[in-house]
């Protein structure tokens, strides 16, 4: 499990305040449901619970009490297991049914941002591990129609979050039956591809028909008075998403966080030799917060960290990102190297020379760039400017990395061979799981994706030679 500390933290709050309003803007509320499941729950739906049984946690007993030896132990058994909640489906579902009586109550659409739990056996921080954070999304509606598009609908919000908010691309594309969703009649995917060439699954959205729905018997008295199942959705991204933000972007000196997702923007920092010069530049530094800020943002600022050696100037009155001045004693390099590794995608860097040119350097960590600039330049809109550049730069060098890392094969070889020089590796594949099976054991990679996109036309599966109409993205994957 993971204890994420504040600056890691704050990831997390800039993820979930973009996509929560995302989710919103489509018509989603937010709602809270039970830790804590009834382990009857899961056996109604059976694809389901075998998908899950091996990772489920058990709570058995309710209480403790002090043994013979002095250790605490279990005391009373409880008259049905739970299992901590390793996701929801079952639980909306019981809810739906008593919630849900006519079509008038359709669609229903909510959101629920939570813990989950899922024993796994070989962990990986952010990416898998026992305990992790997330949203997922349970709806009903009335028809399939209805359900695919909300599975469509959300898989693109998906996709447009990462490219838009965290800066990286993904390939949209469908599960194969051996990859869905324990439960689901098609699961969705965003596919991204990390710097090491291994694949990363970001988020998922299912398509769940009826199966949920009958298992917990949600109807719906139809427009002509007849009694129907409801076709049912559900929809997830996690904390992962900060492990393939770090995998996307960083390099081996720290962070390099997207400007939209950077808690703190930027750093200013003072470089003096002497008390005299340390006051110009301090006095020149709140002027330039100023004009980067506002003056209304700088004063709440002085007033509240007046006795702190870092003071944190908002950049908006929504107080989500700041741009600090970096008062504390000590080397100007050591100050430069503290806010590389954490990632800030500006450092504003004053020192006397450029308070007599009404000027400041500029340092881009996305690039390493410097740039001097001019103060009489500086508002919150040149700052923005700043901000959309960096963002689409680095979206754009991470699409250009997984397209010289996507490669076509036309044989079965050939995808060996490329499949350990990592990256996603595409061809034309015939969907059977005994194959894929066999093709995960000899080369440890697996189908991540049937693309949505595809060439049109057939080919001949890499595998068996069988025409076929689709080509599907092989990677090896976290």
């Amino acid at each position: 499990c993971m204890v994420i500390r504040p600056y890691g933290y704050a990831l997390w709050e800039a993820i979930q305040r973009d996509l929560d309003r995302r989710f919103k803007a489509t018509g989603h509320q937010n709602a809270y449901f039970p830790l804590l499941i009834p382990v009857s729950f899961l056996e109604k739906e059976a694809q389901h619970v075998e998908g899950f049984a091996m990772e489920c946690a058990v709570v058995t007993h309710s209480s403790l009490k002090k043994g013979e030896d002095g250790h605490l132990q279990a005391r009373s058994e409880l008259p049905e297991p739970f299992v901590v909640r390793p996701t929801s489906e079952t639980i909306f579902g019981h809810m739906y049914a008593q919630w849900i009586q006519s079509y008038r109550d359709l669609p229903l659409l909510i959101n629920q941002w939570a813990n989950v739990m899922r024993w796994e056996m070989r962990t990986r921080l952010f990416l898998r591990t026992a305990e992790f954070l997330w949203q997922e999304g349970h709806t009903a509606h009335e028809t399939a129609q209805e359900a695919q598009e909300e599975t469509r609908r959300m898989l693109d919000v998906y996709a447009q979050f990462a490219h838009q908010f965290l800066a990286m691309p993904v390939v949209k594309g469908r599960k194969t039956e051996s990859e869905k969703f324990p439960g689901a009649v098609t699961t969705y995917t965003i596919e991204a591809l990390m710097q090491d060439g291994k694949a990363l699954q970001a988020g998922t959205s299912h398509f769940l028909g009826q199966n949920f729905s009958k298992a917990f018997d949600i109807k719906y008295l139809d427009r002509g008075n007849q009694l129907q199942h409801c076709w049912t959705t559900s929809w997830g991204v996690s904390t992962r998403l900060i492990g393939g933000l770090i995998m996307t972007h960083s390099d081996d000196e720290g962070l390099i966080l997207p400007p939209r997702v950077a808690s703190t923007l930027g750093a200013v920092v003072p470089i003096y030799r002497s008390d005299e010069e340390k006051e110009q530049v301090i006095t020149y530094c709140k002027r330039l917060l100023a004009a980067l800020c506002g003056e209304e943002h700088l004063q709440a600022a002085l007033e509240r960290d007046k006795n702190r050696e870092i003071i944190s100037v908002f950049t908006d009155h929504s107080a989500t990102q700041k741009i600090v001045l970096d008062l504390r004693e000590g080397r100007a390099v050591e100050k430069h190297f503290h806010w590389e590794q954490r990632g800030l995608p500006f450092r504003f860097e004053v020192g006397p020379r450029d308070v007599a040119n009404e000027a400041f350097v500029l340092k881009t960590r996305f690039d390493n760039s410097k740039e001097f600039c001019k103060l009489a330049e500086v508002d919150p809109q040149w700052l923005q400017k700043k901000v959309q550049t960096v963002q689409e730069a680095m979206y754009q060098k991470a699409l250009q990395f997984q397209r010289s890392k996507t490669v076509e094969v036309e044989s079965y070889d050939q995808l060996k061979e490329a499949v350990q020089a990592g990256g996603f590796v595409r061809c034309w594949f015939h969907e059977d799981p005994q194959v894929e099976a066999q093709i995960k054991e000899e080369t440890k990679a697996t189908v991540r994706c049937i693309p949505l996109e595809q060439p049109g036309g057939v080919g001949k599966c890499i595998f068996s030679g069988r025409e076929t109409k689709e080509q599907v993205l092989f990677a090896l994957a976290y």
